[in-house]
């Protein structure tokens, strides 16, 4: 013990963030191992998860689970933060992978490290090569939250160096742990699978369509023709996330290929998530172990890792990890996606007993830096070195956080999707409600399966998706609008009744504006290529009926969606060109009627007014027009000087809204102008930088919980819904889609500011 005293004196507790088991998956795995290694090696340390649950109700862990993280609920960080530091934790060792934690990017864990005192060391289970902006902004934060960097592959180092300028003295290289097992022959354990006197091939860990299994399942008739005695073991259930979002699709499509291709005597489908003693037993009768992933960008892999440590002949693709891992005749590299090539190997492989033991024995050997127990030893060195670092250089506490803090007061709420499901059917969203009940009698609209698009789109850019859900609602919603327009005239229907009857063959300007607005910032959040070409293609058939429109209103949805649909295909000439002559008639009309003491463009103020001063902040920004950007603010300050009252928002109501010289209608006030104004404020700081707009989109959306004329919040936490609206004599408790999508999307507009100016605020004070 004297010996490994060295690595830890001083230290009394570790604490490691991450999935655990029972939570199926890799992270979980590596977590629960992690710990178990450390507590084996230093058991003297109190060594301790914090486990990140991806569902409300969590997973029953074991004893050494002291505490439990929503990873969608910000204020659940804060929290976390605060019982670290009360427990004195030494050391925080974080298991990083961007889609296990909230907020855009997975941001919400950069408030909790901001706020700890103790070092941190963080493991990187992923490393993008050519990171969007806001993930480069994450990892750039995280490493300098972090006092360490732990990576698994020197791949993962040089993208650190080349692509994040992350100092080499800050990363630190430590195998990915494995087992400790014997070197057996691989016909111990055979009989007790069915599988004696075979030539066995494994693949396994969770399925999903980028594994590329189906490729080794095209080889097989090959490798049979020259070595009838092979069986094929597919090992590992669906991925959790995978089969809430997807069902069992993938599984499926393989068996049918299985059928296909007459090799159901030589494949074995097990479909179970398998503790470690099982596994190494599985892994024990395997002769070769297949990976065949389907794409280059993976920094690690824990299934290869395993199959190189219980000493297995393996086959693989090129991707990163395994490039590494297998160099210098520890595996065999075969191309992506080429089956001919693993049949190949393969058959070599099993003709050659000399060269596939030769293997083995290299990949064994290679491994044994790769025990737990040797890993765990690497780990504390790394957690003395930083805590003596941290001794000799006290680091003051990040303030970033508190900024935001002091703006807002408040904690965003948690996304709740539940509303927005329910009101969803196999046609599209619902418009209407009786209280928290869908209400059928009223069928659909384009409007609100417009704005449920947008939400569910940007649900896919901002949120940690997984179980969300929201790519198969972007599907429906997306078929709606399609079944939507009409391709004889160029213009979207509105009205559908329940039984799917359209009430019109074109419907309003708005509704066509609308639509635009949501399918261009669609456009702009989606990846999914289906969708993304659908929402592109609907786009493009969709706007130039829009060149002609009258309505100030149409024309400012359209301006906003066809700004975000240049955000991605900025060299669309021709939707240029229909955004300047758009910008310029709206610009034309305030120009045309604003006075000094009424500068708007009509002589009334009544629904989206915030969408128009949105527009025109958007063009003069986007266009290099100052003259259009200083209209919109004017207008903009304007609309909040006048429905602006002991520090809340009134919005106009629409039980008679504002004539130019009369009375102000003080009710009906609607969730969606509260929403416009939110989106411009919002815009408004994007263009200005000015705080002060940054604290008005905060007193917009505090309306929505409760900072209103009545001091009674119209969002429901409970169904995650919006009431809608504020009345003279209460609240209207019918939550109807138009307010409850109004909420949303408030709200994920208010997530993604919190996410960028905590991001912008820190590139700030670093490069000062």
């Amino acid at each position: 013990m004297t010996s490994v005293i060295k690595y830890y004196a001083g230290i009394n507790s570790v604490a490691v963030i991450g999935n655990y088991l029972p939570r199926q998956c890799g992270i979980a795995t590596f977590t629960t191992d992690l710990v178990e290694g450390l507590s084996a090696e230093a058991p003297d340390i109190n060594c301790w998860a914090a486990a990140m649950n991806d569902k409300p109700e969590g997973y029953p862990y074991p004893d050494n689970v002291r505490f439990e993280i929503n990873q969608n609920k910000l204020s659940d960080y804060r929290t976390a933060s605060q019982f670290l530091n009360i427990n004195q934790t030494d050391i925080v060792c974080v298991q990083h992978e961007y889609g296990i934690f909230g907020g855009p990017a997975g941001s919400h864990l950069l408030k909790l490290l901001a706020d700890l005192r103790m070092p941190v060391v963080t493991t990187l289970h992923t490393v993008l090569k050519d990171p969007a902006p806001e993930y480069r902004a994450v990892m750039h934060k995280l490493a300098d939250l972090s006092d360490k960097l732990v990576v698994m592959s020197h791949k993962a180092s040089d993208f650190l160096n080349d692509v994040y300028a992350v100092p080499e003295e800050k990363i630190v290289f430590i195998h990915h742990g494995i087992p400790d097992t014997p070197f057996i022959d691989s016909s111990f354990y055979k009989d007790k699978f069915g599988v004696e006197g075979k030539k066995v091939l494994l693949t396994f860990g969770l399925i999903s369509p980028n594994k590329g299994i189906e490729n080794v399942l095209h080889a097989l008739p090959a490798i049979i023709s020259k070595h009838p005695d092979v069986a094929y073991i597919v090992l590992g259930t669906t991925h959790p996330h995978i089969l809430k979002s997807h069902g069992d699709a993938y599984r499926i499509m393989l068996q049918q290929l299985v059928r296909k291709l007459d090799i159901g005597e030589q494949v074995i489908f097990q479909n179970r998530f398998v503790e470690l003693k099982e596994l190494c037993e599985f892994l024990g009768i395997a002769d070769i172990y297949v990976t065949p992933y389907l794409e280059e960008a993976q920094i690690t892999s824990g299934t290869l890792a395993y199959a190189m440590g219980t000493g297995k002949a393996i086959v693989s693709t090129p991707y990163w990890y395994a490039s590494e891992m297998l160099a210098d005749g520890r595996g065999r590299i075969v191309p992506f996606s080429n089956p001919d090539a693993i049949a190949e190997q393969i058959i070599d492989l099993l003709d050659n007993d000399v060269d596939r033991h030769a293997m083995r024995k290299k990949a064994y050997t290679f491994s044994r830096e790769a025990v737990w127990r040797e890993v765990s030893r690497k780990y504390l060195q790394v957690f003395n070195e930083v805590r003596q670092n941290r001794i000799r250089n006290p680091r003051p506490r990040h303030s970033y956080v508190e900024n935001i803090k002091a703006i807002t007061n408040f904690e965003l709420p948690e996304i709740n999707l539940d509303h927005l499901k329910a009101f969803t059917d196999d046609t599209g969203i619902l418009q209407h409600a009786n209280y928290t009940i869908p209400d059928r009698a009223h069928g659909y609209c384009t409007d609100d399966n417009a704005r449920a698009l947008l939400v569910a789109a940007m649900g896919q850019k901002y949120l940690p998706t997984n179980g969300l859900g929201l790519d198969f609602l972007t599907g429906h919603y997306l078929g709606f609008l399609l079944y939507a327009y009409n391709e004889k005239n160029g213009r979207f229907r509105n009205f559908m009744t329940y039984s799917r009857q359209w009430l019109e063959e074109i419907g309003s300007e708005d509704a066509h504006g609308r639509a635009i607005w949501c399918i261009g910032k669609a456009v702009a959040f989606l990846d999914e290529p289906g969708h993304l070409a659908m929402s592109t293609t609907l786009f493009n058939k969709a706007l130039p009926a829009a060149e002609n429109f009258r309505s100030p209103r149409a024309i400012a949805f359209c301006l906003v969606g066809i700004h975000a649909y240049l955000d991605k295909f900025s060299g669309d000439s021709d939707v240029r060109r229909i955004r300047n002559v758009l910008s310029e008639r709206i610009f034309d009309q305030f120009s045309s009627q604003a006075t000094h003491d009424w500068p708007w463009l009509e002589n009334a103020l009544n629904y989206a007014n915030g969408k128009l001063c949105h527009a025109l902040l958007l063009s003069g920004r986007r266009m290099q027009r100052g003259d259009m950007v200083d209209m919109g603010l004017k207008a903009l300050k304007w609309l909040l000087d006048i429905q602006t009252e002991n520090r809340h928002i009134v919005p106009i109501g629409c039980n008679g809204w504002y004539e130019k010289g009369g009375l102000r209608a003080r009710f009906d006030q609607q969730p969606v102008e509260v929403n416009a104004m939110v989106e411009a404020c919002v815009e408004a700081f994007n263009v200005t930088r000015d705080q002060t707009w940054f604290e008005n989109a905060v007193m917009c959306f505090n309306w929505f919980l409760g900072h209103n004329d009545l001091n009674m919040p119209l969002y429901d936490s409970k169904t995650g819904g919006c009431r809608d609206g504020l009345m003279a004599d209460g609240i209207n408790q019918n939550q109807g889609a138009e307010s409850s999508l109004a909420w949303l999307l408030s709200l994920l507009t208010l997530q993604n500011l919190y996410a960028e100016e905590t991001l912008n605020q820190w590139a700030s004070q670093k490069t000062t």
